[in-house]
């Protein structure tokens, strides 16, 4: 038997007429925590980095743009470019939802390197304790996508499934809540111990590398129990996804990139 669930309103709550809404405290709350985290790794003697209080604040304001203009722009080009092109406009309305990790990770690959070519910082070590400290916002993220009944999982009879009273009387899987687990807690907290635990920070862009091979496997999995996209559907007869299909290319990016990392250190 399912568990039934009201729905929770969108709408946090709202400041002189001004909605504010779950998803965009999910993005605040995640570049806090990450500023925080970030910067306490930063001061590890053996991170590698030091950037003092101006560059690390211009620093995080790239990554921010990183995150936003990438991640919309993947959701334009990868999921929804036909009506994007009909509806141009649509595109600056990111409050309407849509928004793509991968594209996301794009932009915050361009943010640092460019920085880093700015303030005169190793941008490999910059992009290691980023794929750490990443998978907290992953987890607020899915959080978020679960309160607003976003990218929900297939239909199922499973225990835990899911039904929003009022929404859908179909049981599904609760996706959000499966990704926020795997790509948010266990994803987090294996990074956070190969990077205290072993001598992977000595090799920048190993760490990145594993974090792309991690996030593509989890990703991967949890896309089987994910509905797939309405405007895109399965990729192939067999069920491939957009997200499985990005995801692979993702795994492949990070193997090549921890190949390398490890043989250029060496």
């Amino acid at each position: 038997m399912a568990i039934s669930i009201n729905p929770i309103s969108p709408v946090a709550f709202s400041v002189f007429g001004v909605d504010i809404r779950w998803y965009a405290l999910a993005y605040v709350a995640s570049f806090i925590v990450i500023f925080w985290l970030l910067g306490r790794l930063m001061r590890d003697k053996d991170s590698g980095l030091s950037l003092d209080k101006k560059q690390y604040d211009d620093f995080m304001t790239y990554i921010i743009l990183g995150v936003v203009i990438g991640g919309r722009l993947g959701y334009v080009l990868f999921y929804n470019l036909p009506f994007f092109i009909s509806h141009p406009l649509e595109i600056f309305q990111v409050w309407h939802g849509g928004m793509s990790f991968h594209g996301g990770l794009i932009g915050v690959i361009t943010a640092i390197f460019l920085s880093a070519r700015r303030e005169k910082f190793n941008g490999w070590r910059m992009l290691d304790l980023g794929a750490v400290v990443t998978p907290l916002g992953l987890f607020l993220g899915r959080i978020a996508n679960f309160i607003n009944m976003e990218v929900m999982g297939r239909e199922t009879d499973v225990p835990w499934a899911i039904v929003f009273n009022g929404h859908s009387n179909v049981p599904r899987h609760p996706s959000p809540l499966y990704e926020a687990f795997g790509e948010g807690l266990v994803l987090f907290t294996v990074m956070f111990l190969l990077y205290k635990k072993t001598n992977l920070k000595r090799y920048p862009g190993a760490l990145a590398g594993i974090m792309g091979m991690l996030y593509a496997i989890i990703r991967i999995i949890c896309e089987l129990f994910r509905a797939p996209d309405v405007q895109i559907g399965f990729l192939t007869s067999w069920g491939l996804t957009m997200g499985q299909l990005l995801s692979g290319m993702l795994f492949i990016v990070g193997m090549t990139m921890f190949i390398w990392a490890i043989k250029k250190s060496k």
